[in-house]
């Protein structure tokens, strides 16, 4: 648990459990986070936390008082916050926590920002409303990490462009499209470089059926597997948004599509299904 000192609050009353409180949230290029609490949360919260779920990992930020009577809590982009969904919550001084319901989200500095190169790593946290209405912050630190930029779908390959952050592109890069539920199988695809910048093509008829997940080896075999993935926006979940037409393949088992899509983790794969 990660726990910033905490700062003095007012008593809980009735104002607080009779209203939801609201958070709006202002996101920042490096990847801090500012949550304004408006609502009954001004009646009694001390913290705002966030859970990660599936986890007992918590982070406790104080609520301090601003402008228009509401309180504030930072997350700077330097506490860290391990990969995953952090539900976000209210907690009073002297009562249970609440959930927090997301107000006004401006997240116009994370759309097309370049991270700082010589960071060694890319953070990456997105608020977002939950399908029941809650704000959940999606969250990502990868070191290196490979950004996935256009994808250009064509009649038997799928090409792409891509920037790597936190590493260099060897003489010995390539890509490498490795089976998931068989990871012993992966097939390699060459790579153009320049400078941080990458091209590379996925030629679909060496894929069997399944799921295939792309990764970049910038030092080559010697070096790390660097998932590839699009995280540097302010979508945080690409899977339902960004969608590939799909193409049909000829194969010794007989028609298939083939297409690019997200998971939803945000990381790129290619997917294979028997037609029909």
């Amino acid at each position: 648990m990660t726990t910033l000192a905490p700062q003095p609050a007012p008593r809980h009353t009735d104002e607080y459990a009779a209203m939801p409180p609201r958070a709006d949230c202002v996101a920042d290029s490096a990847g801090g986070l500012t949550f304004d609490i408006t609502g009954s949360a001004r009646a009694g919260a001390a913290y705002l936390v966030l859970r990660r779920r599936g986890s007992e990992d918590e982070v406790s930020l104080p609520l301090t008082p601003a402008a228009d009577g509401r309180l504030r809590a930072a997350l700077p982009s330097g506490v860290e916050l391990p990969e995953g969904r952090w539900d976000a919550y209210a907690q009073p001084a002297d009562g249970a926590p609440r959930r927090l319901v997301p107000g006004v989200n401006d997240l116009r500095s994370l759309v097309d920002r370049v991270p700082d190169a010589a960071a060694g790593h890319v953070v990456v946290r997105i608020p977002y409303a939950t399908r029941h209405g809650n704000l959940t912050i999606r969250s990502w630190l990868r070191a290196p990490h490979a950004e996935a930029g256009e994808l250009y779908v064509k009649e038997e390959e799928l090409s792409l462009r891509g920037r790597l952050y936190g590493d260099t592109l060897t003489p010995d890069a390539y890509a490498e499209v490795r089976a998931r539920h068989a990871p012993a199988t992966a097939l390699r695809a060459d790579i153009t470089a320049d400078g941080t910048q990458f091209r590379c093509t996925v030629g679909y008829g060496a894929l069997t059926e399944g799921i295939w997940d792309l990764w970049l080896r910038p030092a080559g075999e010697s070096g790390p597997r660097v998932r590839i993935a699009r995280l540097l926006d302010d979508i945080a979940d690409k899977k339902p948004i960004f969608t590939y037409p799909k193409v049909t393949l000829k194969t010794e088992q007989g028609p298939a599509l083939a297409g690019p899509y997200y998971t939803a983790d945000n990381d790129l794969s290619v997917t294979v299904t028997a037609e029909g």
